[in-house]
């Protein structure tokens, strides 16, 4: 892996809030360049839309690009309960919109994303509802953020259990329980859940997670290391995983590209054209994770 040639792309392509990221990892550049931009892709109230996350482009607030929010905040070490911009995101959550008050859970996909360009996930299908994701995150977030109340517990003991007995959980839905621990853990919330024994299911289920095929990897949409292990989550890390690991490290060279950059390895199935900037976006976002992935020490 070419890293000058991948600093280089972004600094050329990022948007600000990544590049406030990348500034913060490899520049030592302070947590508030990226809360200041982060927090305009918040919305009155409280919740985050704004094509924060990429592949929609709905300015309303949603479950899904709050806990992208809340995700970023977590990296920079910029959850502070006193924070406007945390105030906002509990504000939102309290309010419960774009909750399913019957089944307990938060919106995956919610209506109005076919109103402005999406990929074909974020197509609201059936109640919208995608398992624990990001139900759990979000409930943890409150928790630790907002008001505690039974039921957020209630959902991260569903959760728990839901962890114990599924064999396999996706990438994307596991990120949400690799959040959920790294919340209750740092605010030392220990009487929910056994903590010890989340973090043994949770290395278990990012072992089963990770594709063994490397040949996939960069290719096909396919769960990879770098997928957990991008300057978070690195005490999950297990002997098992870490041929893995090397093996991704091995291939960055091939998927970097001729500007420096890596790419996506999905399409939106949507036909719209806004396809290609919601490409560009990522790209960027794409390269800062695999130079945080490249520093990671097995």
């Amino acid at each position: 892996m070419n890293k000058n040639s991948a600093i280089k792309f972004i600094l050329q392509n990022a948007r600000p809030l990544e590049l406030a990221v990348y500034k913060y990892f490899f520049e030592n550049e302070s947590k508030q360049n990226v809360i200041d931009e982060l927090i305009k892709f918040q919305n009155a109230d409280g919740g985050f839309g704004n094509a924060l996350e990429p592949d929609f482009f709905n300015p309303n607030s949603s479950p899904i690009a709050t806990n992208d929010a809340i995700i970023t905040l977590y990296r920079v070490n910029a959850l502070d309960r006193d924070s406007e911009i945390v105030k906002g995101i509990v504000r939102y959550l309290e309010s419960h919109d774009s909750f399913d008050e019957d089944k307990k859970r938060w919106l995956f996909a919610i209506d109005s994303n076919n109103d402005y360009p999406h990929a074909i996930w974020w197509e609201k299908k059936g109640d919208g509802i995608s398992g624990f994701n990001p139900s759990i995150s979000l409930a943890a977030f409150m928790v630790c953020y907002g008001n505690r109340t039974s039921l957020y517990e209630e959902i991260i003991k569903e959760g728990f259990e839901h962890l114990e007995t599924s064999e396999e959980i996706s990438g994307d839905s596991l990120k949400c329980f690799l959040l959920t621990y790294e919340l209750l853990k740092s605010n030392s919330i220990k009487d929910i859940i056994d903590l010890e024994h989340f973090k043994d299911l949770l290395c278990n289920a990012i072992d089963n997670s990770i594709c063994k095929d490397i040949e996939k990897y960069g290719v096909d949409y396919v769960p990879m290391p770098s997928d957990f292990f991008g300057g978070t989550y690195s005490e999950f890390i297990t002997p098992e995983i870490e041929p893995f690991i090397a093996a991704e490290k091995d291939v960055l060279g091939k998927l970097q590209m001729e500007d420096g950059g890596f790419d996506i390895t999905w399409k939106w199935y949507t036909p719209y054209p806004e396809f290609e900037k919601a490409r560009a976006w990522w790209r960027p976002r794409i390269t800062i994770e695999k130079l945080l992935f490249n520093e990671v020490q097995i």
